[in-house]
């Protein structure tokens, strides 16, 4: 033994370390869509909740990220506590999968041909090449991240090929035969080195993996593994507790502590039954005997699938203790607490879900400054103070909700590494600010009936049936711009254009007919300042739809980005038919409206 075999072995646990990570990270990445839908189908069924953390864990490659993910969605009020129970027991078992593919190291290398081909010899270059080639040509949409997969896959076995091969160097020196004679002759020794090496590595599946690496010495036996393994239990829970808990509710604190419940019952049946099995004689064969690769994945495997049967009924008893022992403080009354909770940095790594709590957020946001318009509208009519208070406490809110989002976003946006979810995040960022400026302007509608109030002026009638027929096309308007951003409808987002130039028709003839009335003593003077300022605001909320629509378009057409007024400059220039149609339409209809003739139907949309 020397310095340099010491040196490939800990350059092969980093490449084993990060090919897993990497894998990990990718499969994640590109499966948290599924894994959003799935969570959504989550029911108080505890099988079916242990069958989803089974196969989500197994996907991502990390019970840890399973579990904190699932406390995060406790936290914001998507999942309950209840139903995140069978996740968790379910995320203890699929993270065994990792060391049943490890277990590949045992083909023998003069099985058949077709055996070969799974070799881990064989199947890393194999991954390294198929990833090298995806990531380097492009081949589709989402080769570069699917490549990433195989890149990982393939230096994940690289690693384990290069710590296999220090293992046997230094077992020739007698290094490898002390190390592990302790762990026979001590099973708390087992125990701690398990719990230690797991809680620092903050993986599971990778110690296991790396005493896979370590049996093939051929010096581990039953007696001095099954310790290990259960301790590996304890050191990866007690990290996964520890990322739940930081800055978190008490919600995801009581998950963490349900893992650490789970896994401490489960270490002590381990024990249990270990030593009730040998007693009765039936591991003596085992029990001193060499494990190898297989033999360590199958009794991970069996340990965590046997104890997840027998811990899974009395998933309500751990309930009921993390409940006790972890207690929420009361907090004051907040009808928004839950939107803004949802939006939990423990989702980064899963970005549909991320983005889904942004997307709900923002339509929450848009709900709340569409409501203060129609609010503000109302009192142009009559004002109520009692109504314009309601105005400014939802605007607080509406204040309060983009800050956080805001927020949100910016600390979001390095997590990304595909390119459509970053488009749909630079869609969100703009929008956000645009809602906001939508609650802006209603509640300088609301100050400026405030003002008419206050110096007891008012509006002639014809002039406020004039202002409603502007509310009534900046309300389709409204509708327009919901629809493209809640759908994601083009077509809508096409459609509020021409709705817009007819705003800035309207406006332009209620001006002239407001003069005419200041000129006619029908309007008082002192209401001509309130009045042109209004005509302002309502221009101005048409012109946020607008950049809404045109947020919408740019991302489903990445090729306009940094060409909208281009894009707009053109639609309004003209010589767009589909354009020029609806206009002619939209005028009609809100002129007849203006001038008191019986208006036709509301246009519809053009079919496609």
């Amino acid at each position: 033994m020397d310095i340099f075999d010491v040196i490939s072995l800990l350059g092969g646990l980093a490449m084993f370390l990060y090919g897993m990570r990497l894998m990990g990270d990718s499969l994640k990445e590109n499966s948290s869509g599924t894994f959003k839908k799935a969570m959504g189908k989550v029911t108080d069924n505890p099988l079916k909740a242990f069958i989803l953390g089974l196969l989500v864990t197994a996907l991502i490659q990390s019970s840890t990220a399973t579990i904190v993910i699932t406390a995060g969605l406790v936290a914001a009020g998507i999942l309950s506590l209840h139903q995140s129970l069978g996740i968790i027991v379910g995320a203890n078992v699929g993270t065994t999968v990792t060391g049943q593919i490890i277990r590949l190291l045992d083909i023998d290398s003069s099985a058949s041909t077709v055996l070969r081909f799974f070799q881990p010899s064989t199947l890393a270059p194999i991954a390294l090449i198929i990833g090298i080639i995806l990531i380097m040509t492009g081949l589709f949409k989402n080769s570069h991240s699917i490549g990433r997969i195989a890149i990982g896959f393939g230096i994940l076995f690289s690693g384990l090929l290069n710590m296999t091969s220090a293992v046997n160097a230094l077992s020739e020196s007698g290094v490898i035969e002390k190390l592990f004679t302790g762990l026979d002759r001590s099973p708390i020794l087992g125990y701690a080195t398990g719990a230690g090496v797991a809680f620092t590595l903050q993986s599971s599946s990778a110690t296991v993996g790396i005493l896979q690496a370590f049996s093939s010495a051929g010096m581990l036996t039953f007696k001095g593994v099954y310790p290990v393994i259960a301790g590996v239990y304890l050191g990866d829970c007690v990290t996964t507790a520890i990322v739940c808990s930081i800055g978190a509710k008490a919600e995801a604190r009581q998950v963490g502590l349900v893992n650490i419940l789970f896994n401490l019952f489960k270490t002590l049946l381990v024990f249990v039954g270990v030593t009730i099995v040998h007693r009765l004689g039936l591991l003596d064969r085992l029990w001193d005997a060499p494990v190898n690769s297989s033999i360590i994945a199958n009794t991970n495997t069996v340990f965590n699938l046997v104890n997840a049967l027998m811990l899974l009924p009395l998933l309500g008893l751990f309930e009921k203790l993390s409940l006790r022992i972890v207690r929420d403080k009361p907090a004051k009354e907040d009808k928004f607490k839950s939107i803004t909770d949802s939006l939990n940095p423990v989702f980064f790594n899963t970005p549909a879900l991320a983005l889904q709590s942004c997307y709900k957020t923002l339509l929450t946001i848009f709900a709340k400054s569409r409501a203060n318009i129609e609010r503000a509208f109302a009192l142009l009519k009559e004002y109520d103070p009692a109504a314009h208070k309601q105005i400014l406490a939802e605007e607080d809110e509406i204040d309060r909700m983009t800050d956080h989002v805001s927020k949100y976003i910016v600390q979001f946006l390095p997590h990304l590494q595909i390119e459509d979810h970053v488009a749909i995040l630079n869609q969100y960022f703009k929008d956000t600010a645009e809602f906001e400026r939508l609650g802006d302007h209603a509640v300088n509608i609301a100050a400026h009936a405030e003002t008419l109030k206050k110096s007891n002026t008012s509006f002639s009638q014809t002039a406020l049936s004039e202002i409603a027929v502007v509310e009534s096309v900046l309300t389709k308007i409204l509708d327009e711009a919901e629809l493209t951003f809640e759908k994601r409808d083009i077509d809508a987002a096409a459609r509020i254009e021409p709705l817009v130039q007819v705003t800035g028709d309207l406006i332009s003839v209620l001006r002239r007919n407001h003069l005419k009335r200041m000129s006619t003593g029908e309007c008082q003077a002192y209401a001509d300042t309130t009045f042109s300022d209004l005509m302002v605001e309502f221009h101005r909320i048409g012109d946020v739809c607008s950049n809404v629509g045109i947020a919408t378009v740019v991302r489903v057409r990445p090729e306009l980005a940094d060409q909208e007024h281009l894009y707009y400059e053109q639609l309004h220039a003209g010589s767009d038919a589909a354009f020029n149609a609806e206009y002619e339409r939209a005028r009609k209809h809100y002129f007849a409206l203006l001038n008191k003739k019986e208006p036709e139907p509301e246009p519809e949309p053009e079919p496609e």
